[in-house]
């Protein structure tokens, strides 16, 4: 089962929506790295449900860590990190299996499964199990935070309402979660409340909208990354793309780049305090990997989710009994929109990658 991210460091993924909890189990975690648990909380915070507009899930998420930390250093044994489910509402989900929901794996995972899947809430293909990502990028920050390595993500786009880029905003100041940036997760004030009040129109109207996370990685030495398939890319791409609902996932130019000429993309290195450094670097738009592997530039990303699935319109899908396509109105507690949520989910994603690409590379030490 592909539950697993990383090769040396690797999380696993375990629980169901509705099921007893979810979590993560982290091995090959350095011994003697500080837990914070302080940063522990902000960080499952800005992924929590139950904030305004947003979905009405109240779950606690209060983190449990229940192996391989003593007096709050890492043993160098598995971390085992868990929340357990306390408001579910299994009721919404009494239509399953027969009538499988547009835009979701029911159907797959009742064909896959021969009928034994936990259909609830999405099961083990929900997006509750983020949690277990956003628990484990928390404790493997310390690492990357000791090599003067940053991962900084932020809701970019909604519709057609796009935020500054995060080159050019404040990417340290915490965000205060009262305001559109925190709630929203996203820098740029002013697109916050274009995008806050846009999101609240696609909910009045029964719908859901598409969203673009941007992820900026900063600080990395130039060599970062492993030949072809453990590339910084293709390592990171692989991540980001498990997350539920992404869709697409750019790097640097992105999809821009097939529109240009070579005189336009290339980008050329001069030297500065001594050291090679690529010129596009310094206005912010350099390749941030070249061959797989880090040039020193930063890393821009944009990650782009769909639309969620489940919406309180009424839909018209397969009834599997009768053989019939019949209406379904989706209950439930949902986002209509994704991107906020996810932001924190990319974060995390980024650093477990970095940072198990940084222990293959032997730049962290184990």
């Amino acid at each position: 089962m592909g539950m697993t991210l990383g090769e040396n460091l690797q999380v696993t993924l375990f629980g169901e929506s509705h099921g007893l909890c979810v979590g993560a189990l982290i091995e090959g975690m350095p011994a003697g790295i500080q837990i914070d648990k302080e940063s522990l909380l902000k960080d499952i915070a800005k992924r929590k449900p139950g904030r305004r507009g947003l979905s009405t899930r109240k779950e606690m998420d209060k983190c449990e860590i229940l192996s391989g930390v003593h007096n709050d250093l890492t043993t160098g044994w598995p971390i085992l990190l868990l929340t357990k489910n306390s408001d579910v509402k299994s009721s919404d989900y009494a239509f399953l299996p027969d009538q499988p929901r547009p835009g979701h794996a029911d159907m797959v995972e009742n064909v896959r499964t021969n009928g034994a899947n936990d259909p609830r809430g999405g099961g083990s293909q929900s997006a509750r199990l983020t949690f277990g990502l956003v628990a484990a990028g928390s404790q493997i920050r310390k690492i990357i935070d000791e090599k003067g390595w940053k991962c900084t993500a932020h809701l970019h786009k909604v519709g057609n309402i796009t935020s500054k880029a995060l080159f050019e905003l404040d990417r340290v100041t915490a965000l205060d979660p009262k305001t559109d940036m925190g709630r929203l997760n996203c820098r740029d004030s002013d697109a916050a409340t274009l995008m806050s009040d846009y999101i609240e129109d696609v909910r009045m109207d029964r719908d859901s909208i598409g969203s673009v996370v941007e992820l900026l990685i900063e600080g990395l030495p130039i060599g970062l990354g492993e030949p072809w398939f453990d590339g910084l890319e293709p390592a990171l791409a692989r991540g980001l793309m498990a997350i539920p609902g992404a869709r697409a996932v750019e790097f640097s130019q992105g999809v821009m780049a097939s529109t240009m000429r070579g005189s336009e993309h290339n980008d050329s290195w001069v030297y500065e305090n001594n050291m090679p450094k690529l010129e596009a670097a310094i206005r912010g738009d350099a390749d941030g990997a070249l061959g797989g592997r880090s040039t020193g530039a930063a890393l821009s990303v944009r990650i782009h989710f769909k639309p969620p699935s489940s919406i309180p319109r009424e839909q018209f899908t397969l009834h599997l009994p009768s053989k019939e396509v019949r209406s379904l109105t989706v209950g439930g507690r949902h986002d209509p929109i994704l991107g906020p949520r996810a932001a924190p989910v990319v974060e995390s994603v980024a650093m477990i990658v970095i940072a198990d690409l940084g222990i293959i590379g032997k730049y962290i030490q184990t």
